[in-house]
């Protein structure tokens, strides 16, 4: 059976989470009804990342086996035509190798959060944003989060339910920017590492902006980190300014699909 990877965009809001669940509705169903659309022998799909309720994604990469060959273009468009309206679409497809797996071969997933930062209520990114009303400075927090790069036992930025078998991951990147947006500020946390424990990114974003309000004075983020204990960790952020935005692959299939659609010329 021919494997494919699916890039997926989503707007969390409506969905419990990544996960198919009980009685509640999911990204992976809404991807799944709209494949058995097409190929009735799907049973179920594999993705990089479970993101959590609320959370959205610009490119979570999933994977499917399919009877029969499709040509990659046409299965994203008539993917795109059964899963209306749920707010996710397929924005590429690719043929892959057999053994290509959308969680197992990847080998970096980068996050986006947005946090705005005015008086007034967001209107059009409402849902989009996590909203704060306080002003932030950026230096501290850009200070503090250095602390969290590089290897550690990321305990107390861990969620009590986190399945993960080790608290220790690799941070590779956590940057930290600012632009001026109307009557206010938004703040973008860029995070990178090949694998997250639950709720990680959420509790550095929380914790950061105690710093920015000046609740939290940067070298606290480090002796939180060390205690090793999620009492130490700041509040969490909530999910609405969460974006899953890159599956990085040593052999990534949409990248080769463009090459060679760039390499096949006119006819």
């Amino acid at each position: 059976m021919p494997r494919y990877a699916l890039k997926i965009e989503y707007h969390g809001a409506p969905f419990s989470g990544w996960q198919r669940q009980n009685d509640h509705p999911s990204v992976q169903e809404a991807v799944e009804a709209a494949l058995r659309r097409l190929d009735p022998s799907v049973t179920a799909i594999a993705a990089a990342g479970r993101t959590d309720a609320g959370v959205h994604a610009t490119g979570q990469v999933a994977h499917c086996d399919l009877a029969r060959d499709w040509d990659p273009f046409r299965l994203s468009e008539a993917l795109n035509y059964h899963l209306k309206p749920a707010p996710v679409a397929i924005v590429e497809a690719a043929r892959t190798a057999d053994d290509w797996h959308a969680r197992f071969s990847a080998r970096e997933r980068r996050y986006l959060f947005r946090l705005l930062s005015r008086r007034a209520p967001p209107t059009h990114e409402a849902g989009l944003v996590w909203h704060v009303r306080q002003a932030l400075d950026l230096a501290p927090m850009q200070e503090a989060a250095r602390h969290l790069l590089g290897r550690h036992d990321f305990t107390t930025f861990r969620s009590s339910i986190c399945q993960a078998e080790s608290p220790v991951k690799t941070l590779d990147r956590l940057d930290v920017s600012a632009r001026e947006t109307p009557h206010g500020t938004e703040f973008r946390f860029d995070v990178r590492a090949r694998s997250f424990l639950h709720n990680q990114v959420r509790s550095f974003v929380g914790t950061l902006e105690r710093v920015g309000a000046g609740g939290w004075d940067p070298d606290r983020v480090a002796q939180a980190l060390a205690a090793r204990d999620r009492a130490a960790c700041g509040p969490v952020s909530p999910p609405t300014g969460l974006y899953l935005v890159h599956v990085g692959y040593p052999d990534d299939p949409f990248a080769a699909a463009a090459a060679a659609g760039a390499g096949a010329g006119p006819e």
